[in-house]
């Protein structure tokens, strides 16, 4: 049996593990877990409570064929970064070329031109989720609905980012043009939609979701690429993910741009420590009033410090 959905992030041969698992774009891996194990129960062989033999059946090719996929992918690191980074190039290319997705279920319609998205998306999936696999012949058409959802919010968080226009004539209401607007204007806007990134990025890392962390403060670089606290705040992601080198170059450019960042100045530090003198070597009266970094606030290393500058 196949399962096949040509709608929303589905079409051009992609799978949309999200909708599959019912879970936001944004959800967290403990987040996905949940729903994942939640579902499987209801699914598998052992736990199926449907009488019927067919409904066993088709709960079984579910669980298979849909559920157990996606969750291998979101539930590794690599993938489910791959994944989120084609996702958001997906969000890019649908808010550009509006016109190419189609005709979208009342709902996405509606989040469309949502006054609130945020809240719009996070309300109409959690009922979405909720229903999802109840009624196992209607699994398809709910994950198609989600995905239609998750297409119409990476639209609204492109077009924000972005300032891309989308046609009136789909009920969305399309972001001020920059180039009408005042140069204090322009500048407002790019460093409210930096913070909007900065503030994603510092929840995910706070929680641990280091690719979700990753790709907000690239977006955030974009708009602001001289922003110190972005720099360190990735400086500190990448040294939570081993990568030394990386978090490195972040750390300098956070120190080029403020070289007060304590952020960056405790990360740099503890991938490169200060020499320690042998007990022949005297310390200055200058070496000794340099104040080092302290970093007292929180626990260890990280703790507090994701949420440090503000």
């Amino acid at each position: 049996m196949s399962f096949q959905i040509d709608r929303g992030l589905f079409l051009s041969d992609f799978s949309d593990s999200h909708a599959i698992l019912g879970v936001s774009i944004e959800a967290d891996v403990k987040e996905i877990r949940k729903n994942y194990l939640k579902i499987a129960r209801r699914l598998h062989p052992d736990s199926c409570i449907s009488e019927s033999e067919g409904d066993r059946q088709l709960a079984e090719q579910l669980l298979s064929k849909l559920v157990n996929p996606a969750w291998e992918k979101l539930s590794q690191e690599k993938a489910r970064t791959d994944h989120l980074i084609v996702l958001k190039m997906k969000g890019q290319g649908a808010a550009r070329n509006f016109h190419t997705i189609g005709v979208l279920s009342s709902l996405a319609q509606q989040l469309l031109s949502a006054s609130n998205p945020d809240h719009f998306y996070r309300t109409a999936l959690q009922d979405l989720s909720n229903r999802q696999y109840e009624q196992l012949d209607q699994a398809c058409e709910l994950i198609a609905q989600i995905s239609e959802l998750n297409l119409a919010y990476l639209i609204r968080r492109e077009a924000a980012s972005d300032s891309v226009g989308v046609p009136k004539n789909k009920t969305f209401i399309p972001a001020t043009n920059n180039a009408q607007a005042k140069p204090q204007e322009v500048q407002a806007k790019a460093e409210s939609l930096s913070d909007q990134y900065y503030r994603r990025a510092e929840g995910f890392a706070a929680k641990g979701n280091f690719a979700q962390a990753t790709i907000e403060l690239r977006d955030a670089l974009k708009i602001d690429p001289n922003s110190s606290r972005c720099h360190s705040l990735m400086g500190m992601v990448y040294l939570r993910q081993n990568q030394p080198t990386m978090a490195k170059i972040h750390f300098t450019k956070a120190l080029s741009i403020d070289p007060q960042d304590e952020r960056a100045l405790i990360g740099k530090q503890r991938i490169d420590p200060p020499a320690i003198p042998s007990s022949s070597e005297k310390p200055s009266a200058k070496s000794n009033a340099t104040k080092q970094p302290s970093s007292k606030s929180g626990s260890g290393l990280f703790g507090g410090l994701f949420g440090k500058k503000k």
